[in-house]
């Protein structure tokens, strides 16, 4: 089965995982989804992922979840730019998510970075998406 929006596949199995409070969830392995994955571990909205080798040759994410009090610490995980339409911005008109508690994923020149260091590089991109 082919997935038409892998990285929306993958914030959806996070919305689901926290839903069902599971401590772990594993979606299939790329670069660019290791890359978004990295920047929630930094900004601490998880805890942790690691990369797993099936012995069919397909990769796999293994995501730990995070949860505070019982509640997820993801209150909010949204896909901006979507295949039918991408969203692009200025490095002078990002948006601020929750007045600067959330944070956007922006795919820029440069990489995959979160909202404040493209606006410290200077650098627009494609908005992947927003979290809170």
């Amino acid at each position: 089965m082919t997935i038409v929006d892998p990285i929306g596949d993958m914030f959806t199995r996070i919305r689901n995982g926290q839903m069902r409070l599971l401590n772990t969830i594993d979606v299939p392995a790329s670069k660019f989804r290791s890359q978004i994955l990295e920047i929630l571990k930094n900004e601490g909205f998880i805890n942790n992922f690691r990369l797993e080798k099936k012995e069919d040759k397909k990769n796999i994410l293994i995501i730990d979840l995070k949860y505070f009090e019982g509640n997820p610490v993801i209150k909010e995980i949204k896909r901006i730019s979507k295949p039918g339409r991408r969203v692009y911005s200025r490095a002078v008109s990002i948006p601020k998510v929750q007045n600067g508690l959330g944070v956007a994923i922006l795919s820029t020149s440069k990489g995959v970075m979160s909202d404040n260091d493209a606006r410290k590089n200077n650098l627009g991109g494609e908005i992947i998406c927003r979290v809170f």
